[in-house]
This record gives structure tokens, C-alpha cells and sequence, in this order.
């Protein structure tokens, strides 16, 4: 950890990223108080401001994978995020969910090539030596953000309005886009022979995807990442559907379990960070059935509408956000580990795919069944799902244990960079 603290060119990345995370939080927040509760809207109509950050992301994201590979991932970066500094104020003037779905659409575009960007931009500038320590560092920072953000934008709410914690996010997307300026460019080696290629897109995401299916652990961890999330968003979607059955919620409740989510990940990240020799596929295996037991528990309390929600509530969103950060910091970080530098945008733009589409039905599939037997049966449902999927995995460990060590024997280099 202390090598990671001494590079500059990591530490000013995850500065851009602690700072536009933030105020992604401050906004997500208040738009879903906005819609979830001050303009009463639908299971469906809540789920569909997921899904219109989601959407660009399935749609966009192998091509983005491979923009990626191909151009400046320090420039893509910076425009991305002055574009959404711009996108970002169309919300103050929103009077409707159609002018805030359209928004979030176009945002969600821009955030699509900005993630490939940052991941391959991270391969960059740190050593292969201390990916897993980076990636456990990320993670703390992105459930930091969830920390802050959340307290940050109910109190910004309740006292400016939402109106202004968007004008406050797009600040933060100008700032993070001048501390990119300083990040270190990298040396053109493999990139140069990628823009050589006279490959087509739909070529270049089979071999983002080859690369993917020719190691056991990277296709069933993002097999079983995917599963997890669809089944994951059918509940997580409908939060604030949940929190309006309850007698005495706080308005606030929302933000609190948001917070409680953050904290669980930056509690998961720091010890992921301190201990990098675990085993990930069964600490993933492990968060997947600790979120089906926090999201079951959190459906049988609310209909025993249990009082004291502010105390249980973000207790239970401490052992989900726990449980998630198992999930995807091991995944992601053998995953950042064992890929080239040159192949990962196309391969993140192809996790990246995956994870957004399931991300894109889970929200429908929830509103759609919690509008039809309620809320409360599709928390009980989704969570005994989530622990079937992770028994199931528990009894495939062994061979998919076997593809993790064929594939730590091969290492792949990681270029060095050089300062702006």
C-alpha cells in the first residue's frame, strides 16, 4: 500500500475519481428523493431513472471498450466529464420524469466511455504487483463517496433545494477533469501497433470476449456477477418503494441506508486492501449470499414494519454493501491482473456489457413484479435467489478454483508511463 501511496500518477487518478464520485452521489440522491417521494412516482418510473444510466452503458459499452484501447484514455476521460459538467445543469430546470429520464440517458453515454477509460488508464500507471492493493484502494474510495455523498445531499437538499446539488455536481465534473490534466500520459507502444489494425468492432469485442470465455474464472466470476446483479437490482431498484411502506420512516431513511452501503464497502475494501493473497471466487460466493440475507431480512422487518428503521436499516445496508464489495473487488482485480494492458477497455467494455444489461432488466423485472404482488414478496424473492446462487456456486468451487491457478501462472507486463 505504501508503493501505491508514493505514485503519483495512481494517486492523482483516484483524486479525479474521489471528487466526480461524490458529486455523482450528491445528485443520484436527490434525484431519486425527488421522483421516489416528492413526486410519488411508480415502482416502474422509479426503476427507469436506473435504467436510463444503465442502458448506455449495455448499449455503449463494448464499443467504448475499444475507443479506449484505441485513443488517448486521458483525453476520453477529461471530455467525458466536461460534457457531463454541461449535461448535468439540464436538471435544474427538469419539471418532468421524461426530461430527467432523457438527461440521465445522455449522461449515462459519457459515463460508458468514461469507466473503460479509467480502468485501462489504471493498468497504466500501476504495476501488476500491486493491481490487487490499487483495486481494494479504489473500492474504498468509490464507498467513501457513498459515505459522504448521501449525508451531504440530504442536508444540501433540505436547505438549497435539489436544484443546486446539481449545480454543485457539475462543479465537481470540472474539477475532476482539470486534476486528469496531471495524470501521466502512457508510452505509446501497444497502443501504436492497436491503431495499426484494420479489425472492425464487432472483431475487436469477440477478442475482448475470447479472452474472456479462454479463462474459467473470468467467464463463470462474470457469469456469476451478472446473475447476481440482475437478481441484485430487482430489489435495490425499488429502496424507496420499500421505505414508503413503512409507518414511521424517515424521509431520510434512503440516504441513510445509502450511507450504510458505503460504509460496509469501505469496511470491505480496507481489509481486501491490507490482505491481498485471498482467494476471490469464494469471497465472492460469500457476498452474494450476504446480500440475500441482508436484502431478506430488510423485507421481513419491513412487514413487521418494525419501528427503529433508522437504526436497522443502514445496519442492513452495512452488510450489503460489505457483501457487494466481496463480489466485485476480487473479480475486478483478477481480472485487472491477468489482462494485457492493451486488451483492457475491450475487456471491461465487455464486463462492462454484461453487468449493465443485467442492471437493465433487473430494475424492470422488479417494478414489474413489485406492482403486481407488492414490494415486500419481491425483497423475499430476490434474496432467496441470491443465497440458491450462491450455494450452486459453492458446489463448482473446486473446478473453477482449478482456471485461477492455469492462469496465474502466465504474467503480463505493464508499460511505464511518462509525466505530462
Amino acid at each position: 500500500m505504501q508503493r501505491l501511496m508514493k505514485n503519483k500518477g495512481y494517486m492523482t487518478l483516484m483524486s479525479a475519481q474521489a471528487i466526480s464520485s461524490i458529486g455523482d452521489w450528491l445528485s443520484i440522491v436527490a434525484i431519486i428523493t425527488l421522483v421516489g417521494l416528492k413526486w410519488d412516482a411508480s415502482p416502474l418510473e422509479v426503476s427507469f431513472v436506473f435504467l436510463c444510466l444503465a442502458v448506455p452503458m449495455a448499449l455503449f459499452g463494448p464499443v467504448a471498450g475499444i475507443i479506449a484501447d484505441r485513443f488517448s484514455r486521458k483525453t476520453l476521460m477529461i471530455v467525458s466529464d466536461v460534457v457531463r459538467a454541461v449535461l448535468i445543469l439540464i436538471l435544474t430546470i427538469a419539471t418532468s420524469l421524461w426530461m430527467v429520464y432523457a438527461t440521465l440517458l445522455t449522461i449515462g453515454i459519457f459515463s460508458a466511455l468514461f469507466i473503460p477509460a479509467k480502468n485501462g488508464k489504471l493498468k497504466e500507471v500501476v504495476p501488476e504487483k500491486d493491481m490487487k492493493g490499487a483495486m481494494s484502494i479504489t473500492s474504498m474510495i468509490d464507498s467513501s463517496t457513498k459515505i459522504l455523498g448521501p449525508l451531504i445531499s440530504g442536508l444540501l437538499v433540505t436547505i438549497v433545494g435539489a436544484q443546486q446539488v446539481f449545480i454543485i455536481d457539475s462543479a465537481t465534473f470540472l474539477v475532476s477533469a482539470v486534476i486528469l490534466l496531471f495524470v501521466p500520459n502512457a508510452v505509446n507502444l501497444e497502443t501504436e501497433e492497436i491503431a495499426t489494425e484494420q479489425g472492425a468492432f464487432k472483431k475487436e469485442f469477440a477478442l475482448g470476449f475470447s479472452f474472456l470465455k479462454s479463462n474459467r474464472f473470468m467467464m463463470t466470476g462474470l457469469i456469476l456477477v451478472g446473475l447476481s446483479l440482475l437478481i441484485l437490482q430487482s430489489a435495490d431498484s425499488q429502496l424507496i418503494v420499500l421505505i414508503r411502506e413503512l409507518t414511521y420512516a424517515s424521509p431520510d431513511l434512503f440516504g441513510y441506508l445509502v450511507t450504510g452501503s458505503g460504509l460496509g464497502m469501505f469496511a470491505a475494501g480496507f481489509l481486501l486492501a491490507k490482505k491481498t493473497d485471498y482467494k476471490p471466487y469464494p469471497l465472492m460466493l460469500l457476498g452474494v449470499c450476504g446480500i440475500g440475507l441482508s436484502f431478506g431480512v430488510m423485507g421481513a422487518l419491513t412487514h413487521y414494519d418494525l419501528s427503529y428503521s433508522s437504526i436497522w436499516g443502514p445496519a442492513l445496508g452495512f452488510t450489503a454493501g460489505f457483501s457487494a464489495s466481496l463480489i466485485f473487488v476480487p473479480f475486478q482485480a483478477t481480472v485487472q491482473v491477468n489482462t494485457p494492458v492493451h486488451m483492457t477497455g475491450r475487456v471491461f467494455g465487455v464486463i462492462n456489457s454484461v453487468m449493465t444489461t443485467a442492471t437493465i432488466i433487473g430494475p424492470l423485472l422488479g417494478g414489474w413484479i413489485a406492482t403486481i404482488i407488492g414490494v415486500i414478496p419481491t425483497f423475499t424473492i430476490t434474496a432467496s435467489l441470491l443465497v440458491v446462487v450462491s450455494l450452486i456456486g459453492f458446489f463448482t468451487k473446486r473446478k473453477v478454483e482449478r482456471g485461477i491457478t492455469d492462469v496465474s501462472t502466465s504474467k503480463q507486463g505493464t508499460p511505464e508511463a511518462t509525466t505530462s
